[in-house]
């Protein structure tokens, strides 16, 4: 009797501890945990996708009959790049960064459509789509001319187009912008002439006014040997005598200051230091 109430105590264990084993997979199937940042889709296998999406916090669920999808609704970075055309048939590559994330009342219908990478099956699509369109418009030396005007518009429209998806960008911001080879040489060659314009406009602006000074020097000259003749001939003085007369001064002037150079007195006595007696 004491083998038989032993193993019946053993049994009645083994059934509490498989009984609380089985509650504690049921309860734990039963529960699900949403985190900070986070939202729930609860799909029911009879009701198909609930209409209301589901907070943070621990929630029940009927096991096998229903399962949540979690969906992450703070904003992240998508960066993308895209070749494009310009107005003027010029190729260009633009990278283009965005901060999206799911409009959380819709997020249900964000399920149904496209499921939980929403985000990598429609933003680099629409990404494209907006920055050949914008692009289309511009020519190629516009892009950088008219920047912030170009990054405002690919903002508004990639903001529109996302909204038709249930898709809301915090920011839009165009963070790369390259041309083709061809183009950047003939932006060189361009920048290469315009130096070389200008080079020459200055050689010529110097040359004209090298040429209106030599005119005005030319004029004062006139003028001065004008008004020397008229003075020279008011005091009855011509004016080769007074050119004459100005050089004997310069070379007077210049042998005054030479320290070789020795004065004697005209005439026939040169020895004037000499006595009549020695002689």
């Amino acid at each position: 009797m004491s083998n038989q109430a032993a193993v019946s105590f053993f049994t009645n264990i083994a059934r509490a501890a498989i009984g609380l084993g089985v509650g504690a997979t049921v309860l734990n199937s039963s529960l699900y945990t949403v985190d900070g940042g986070e939202r729930a889709v609860l799909f029911d296998r009879f009701r198909g996708v609930m209409d209301d999406s589901v907070g943070e916090g621990t929630h029940f669920l009927i096991p096998w009959l229903q399962k949540p999808f979690i969906f992450d609704i703070r904003t992240r970075p998508h960066t993308f790049s895209s070749m494009s055309g310009t107005k003027d048939l010029q190729m260009v590559t633009l990278s283009l960064r965005v901060l999206a994330r799911p409009e959380v009342s819709r997020l249900p219908d964000i399920f149904k459509t496209l499921g939980l990478d929403y985000d990598q099956k429609v933003l680099p699509s629409i990404g494209n789509e907006v920055l050949k369109a914008v692009v289309a418009q511009f020519n190629a030396d516009q892009l950088l001319t008219e920047r912030p005007y170009v990054s405002a518009l690919v903002r508004e429209s990639l903001i529109k187009r996302a909204g038709d998806f249930n898709i809301q960008l915090d920011d839009v911001a165009i963070t790369h912008l390259s041309y083709g080879s061809e183009f950047s040489r003939a932006v060189e060659q361009k920048q290469v002439a315009q130096q070389e314009a200008e080079r020459s406009r200055f050689v010529v602006a110097k040359a004209e006014q090298e040429r209106r000074a030599a005119i005005i020097r030319a004029q004062g000259e006139s003028e001065s040997a004008k008004l020397i003749s008229d003075a020279t001939a008011a005091a009855g003085m011509g004016l080769i005598e007074l050119r004459r007369i100005e050089a004997a001064r310069e070379v007077a002037a210049t042998l005054a200051k030479s320290p070789s150079v020795a004065y004697l007195p005209g005439g026939n006595n040169l020895l004037l230091g000499l006595n009549p007696a020695s002689r």
